[in-house]
This record gives structure tokens, C-alpha cells and sequence, in this order.
């Protein structure tokens, strides 16, 4: 699977808040009509979050492209749930639109812990051996009739020549900008490109990012935001070895998952084309976004100066 996808335009999100959402609550789920709406504090990007009371959060989807993972999660999240060592969204009601609101919304239970990006963790090593175990289960499902890559999941799973321009865009933006070698930077890009894939179709979660795994307790305890999950190659999740873990947690996590020399490659594009676009959107910022963005660069390109 070599050709690319289109990404298509930029999607236009919609605002919303805790008044809409409040509406929507009150006028197709009276049961929950009185509970308190408050928005998380990590909002995310594809979906607009609240709290619904003490044990359940709505998720309405922030723009048309990412409303299509809702039917998918209500299908396959209460599938994937049981065979999984952690605990995942598991949706209890879906709603329809409404009072202006123009996409499907659907209420989960919540699920308690810390987000990754902001929570201490007890034992680095152990994280990566819980999240490997984690990916381990995930990819032992049956795949059979399980989304392969689409618009749904930004096409995660798919070849990576989908997000060549991206990537290229993004390297020819930073020329100049930033302390980083970009001729390497290329050569690893254009290696991922040209690794193939041995056609295995797995699970996959797509977005593991540190907002999306909560910490409880010091360990990984939760694995949330399957908006991006689907069947497919499962390059696409081995990009956290380089977002999520030190040195030594790497290399914990791929003996752990014993990635093959070809699925490392595509991973480390997968965490390379993503990391270079945030920080070439993010240069400038003082949110501190472009400067962990480019510390993960700088640790995948060190790897590749050495690899195992």
C-alpha cells in the first residue's frame, strides 16, 4: 500500500459550550437534565469535552470530518472494551443533532486519572511495559470487518506518502528557523517512505498523544479518544516510542512489542511528519508547544545517527 490519500481542506470547526451542551443533555436525555456541565481543561482538537456530573462526559465532535468517528466508536469501542487490559471510553447513549448543534454527540462514562502530558509517573520503565502490553492486547483483536483507513481517522493505518506534503512543507518552513538538522531530518523522512509494510492488518488506537492516556496511581490506568482507531498498519501508534518515552522507556517499549526493523522505520516517520508540522505551526508560541515538539525531533534524529 503505497499510494496516498487526500487529506482535503482544513476542517471549519464549530464552537461549543456548556450552555449548548446543557440543551442538547436536557432536551434528548432528561434523566441527566440536572447534572452540572463543566468543559475539561485539555479540550482537544477533534471533539469539544465536558464533564456531565461525577460519572459521565459528553464528546461533541468540533467539525463535520470528525463527527464521522462517532458511529464508529459506538460500534466497536463496547467490542474492544472487554479484550483490553485497560479501561477505554465505552459510550452509554448517542445523540442526534440538535438546537443548532449540526453533528451526531455521544455521552460516555468518565473515566478517572490524570492526563499523561501533566500527571507524575511512578516508574518510567513500567509505563512503557504497561503501554506496550497495552498495544500488545489491541492488536490481538480480530480485525475482521474493522474500519480500515479513511477520512474518519485521518487515514492513520494508510501509507505514509499521504502526509509527504506536510512533511515537506514543514521541512522547507523550518529551514533557517531552527537549531535542527534538516538534511537528516529529510533522509529519515524519505527512509520511512520507502520501507514497505507487510500488509498484517491490526488494530490500532492512531492518536497517542499524552492527552489521551490518564495516569492513576503513577501508572498508565486509561486509554481514552478513539476517534482516530481503526484496522490497518500499526506503524502508526509505534510514533509514541519517540512523543511519550525516554531513552530506556523506548527501548523497553519495542522489546516489549519486538517491532521488527521495518515497523521501528515507519514508526519513527509517523512521529517525525507529525512533530514537524507542530513545530512549524508553532514556532513563536511561548505555550512551550514548539520547544517539547523539538526536543521529541532531536531525540528521533539521534536515534537515527545510532540505531539499534
Amino acid at each position: 500500500m503505497s499510494e496516498a490519500f487526500d487529506l482535503g481542506p482544513v476542517p471549519q470547526r464549530v464552537p461549543v459550550d456548556a450552555q449548548l451542551v446543557a440543551t442538547l443533555v436536557a432536551r434528548q436525555f432528561p434523566q441527566w437534565r440536572d447534572l452540572p456541565v463543566q468543559p475539561v481543561a485539555d479540550d482537544g482538537w477533534d471533539n469539544h469535552t465536558f464533564r456531565l456530573g461525577d460519572a459521565l462526559s459528553v464528546r461533541t465532535p468540533s467539525a463535520a470530518a470528525y463527527a464521522l468517528a462517532v458511529e464508529k466508536e459506538h460500534r466497536w469501542l463496547p467490542r474492544l472494551a472487554p479484550q483490553l487490559p485497560l479501561p477505554v471510553p465505552v459510550p452509554v447513549a448517542g445523540g442526534r443533532p440538535d438546537t443548532g448543534y449540526p453533528f451526531p454527540w455521544s455521552v460516555y462514562r468518565w473515566l478517572a486519572g490524570e492526563p499523561l502530558a501533566t500527571a507524575p509517573v511512578a516508574d518510567p520503565g513500567r509505563l512503557a511495559e504497561d503501554f506496550a502490553e497495552f498495544l500488545l492486547a489491541l492488536r490481538a483483536v480480530d480485525p475482521e470487518g474493522g474500519p480500515g483507513p479513511g477520512l474518519h481517522d485521518w487515514f492513520r493505518g494508510g501509507p505514509l506518502r499521504t502526509f509527504d506534503g506536510l512533511a515537506t512543507e514543514a521541512l522547507h518552513a523550518l529551514r533557517g528557523r531552527v537549531d535542527l538538522d534538516l538534511d537528516l531530518a529529510r533522509a529519515v523522512w524519505t527512509d520511512a517512505l520507502e520501507t514497505p509494510w507487510d500488509g498484517v492488518r491490526t488494530w490500532f488506537h492512531g492518536d497517542l498523544a499524552p492527552g489521551n492516556l490518564l495516569v492513576r496511581d503513577g501508572r498508565l490506568g486509561a486509554v481514552i479518544d478513539f476517534g482516530t482507531c481503526g484496522v490497518g498498519d500499526p506503524a502508526c501508534d509505534v510514533a509514541a516510542a519517540w512523543t511519550l518515552l525516554d531513552p530506556a522507556g523506548r527501548q523497553v517499549f519495542r522489546d516489549r512489542l519486538q517491532l521488527d526493523d521495518d515497523t521501528w522505520t515507519r514508526g519513527r516517520g509517523w512521529a517525525l511528519w507529525k512533530t514537524l508540522t507542530t513545530v512549524a505551526s508553532s514556532t513563536g508560541r511561548t505555550d512551550g508547544t514548539a520547544a517539547r515538539s523539538l526536543a521529541v525531533l532531536h531525540g528521533l534524529l539521534e536515534d537515527a545517527r545510532s540505531p539499534r
